[in-house]
C-alpha cells in the first residue's frame, strides 16, 4: 500500500521579473526625462482634485495624485503614497524554490496606500508603480503563484469604487544584486514620471541568531 504525500511540500514561487517596455514585448526601457504634462486621457476630474505634475520628486510619505487607466474603456483618478521601503534577503524566501535569476536578485518591499477619488471602478488591476534600479531601468513588481507572508503584495480589490482605500506591500527584485534608487509612477513612454526617493530600511536581522551572535558580528 502507498503512502499519501507529506501535506507540506516545496511550493514553487512565481516571480515574473521583467522590465517596462515597449508595449508589452519585453524590452528594457530607461527611465529617462522624457516631458509630458499627463496621459492622454478622457478620465473626468472631479472638483477640487488636482493632478501632481509630471516629474515631480517626492519623498516616502507623501502622496500623488494621478490618472489611472489601465485600459481603454476603464479609468479613475488615485491617491498614491509610498509609506515605507525595505531591503530584504533571499532568507525571506526560505520554503520556496527559486531560479537563478532570483537567487542573483535583492528583493525590496514597498509599502503603498492608494485611494480612488475619481469616479470610476478600477478594481481587479496592478498598482500602477514601477521600481527603478542603478541603472535607471524600470521594474515591475513581481507576482506570485502564492502567498508570500514577508510582503502580501495584492492587485486592488476587485470592486474599487470611489472614495475606497487599499494598502498592500510590492515586491521588486533588482537584478545582478542591484539596489533600488527609487519608486515610480510612469504610465506612458512620453510622461515625465512622478518619483518617490528616500532612506531605505536595511533588512531584519536573522531572528535564529541569538543576540550574543548578533553581536559578535557587529
Amino acid at each position: 500500500m502507498n503512502r499519501a504525500l507529506p501535506a507540506v511540500v516545496p511550493v514553487v514561487l512565481g516571480l515574473l521579473l521583467t522590465s517596462c517596455g515597449d508595449e508589452g514585448t519585453g524590452e528594457t526601457d530607461e527611465a529617462t526625462e522624457s516631458a509630458a504634462p499627463s496621459p492622454s486621457t478622457d478620465v473626468e476630474l472631479p472638483d477640487g482634485v488636482t493632478l501632481t505634475a509630471g516629474g515631480e520628486d517626492l519623498g516616502f510619505g507623501d502622496s500623488a495624485t494621478v490618472v489611472f487607466e489601465p485600459t481603454q474603456r476603464v479609468g479613475s483618478v488615485l491617491e498614491m503614497q509610498v509609506d515605507k521601503v525595505s531591503e530584504g534577503t533571499l532568507d525571506d524566501f526560505a520554503g520556496f524554490v527559486l531560479d537563478s535569476t532570483v537567487k542573483s536578485s535583492t528583493p525590496y518591499y514597498v509599502e503603498v496606500a492608494v485611494e480612488n477619488v475619481g469616479e470610476e471602478n478600477v478594481g481587479g488591476f496592478a498598482i500602477p508603480l514601477y521600481g527603478v534600479n542603478e541603472t535607471n531601468t524600470l521594474l515591475r513588481a513581481s507576482a506570485f503563484t502564492t502567498d508570500f507572508p514577508r510582503c502580501e503584495s495584492k492587485a486592488l480589490p476587485a470592486k474599487f469604487e470611489t472614495d475606497d482605500t487599499f494598502e498592500t506591500c510590492l515586491v521588486y527584485l533588482t537584478p545582478d544584486r542591484g539596489m533600488l534608487e527609487a519608486v515610480s509612477f510612469r504610465p506612458t513612454q512620453q510622461f515625465d514620471p512622478i518619483t518617490w526617493t528616500g532612506e531605505i530600511e536595511e533588512p531584519e536581522p536573522d531572528k535564529s541568531e541569538s543576540p550574543k551572535d548578533q553581536k559578535n558580528d557587529n
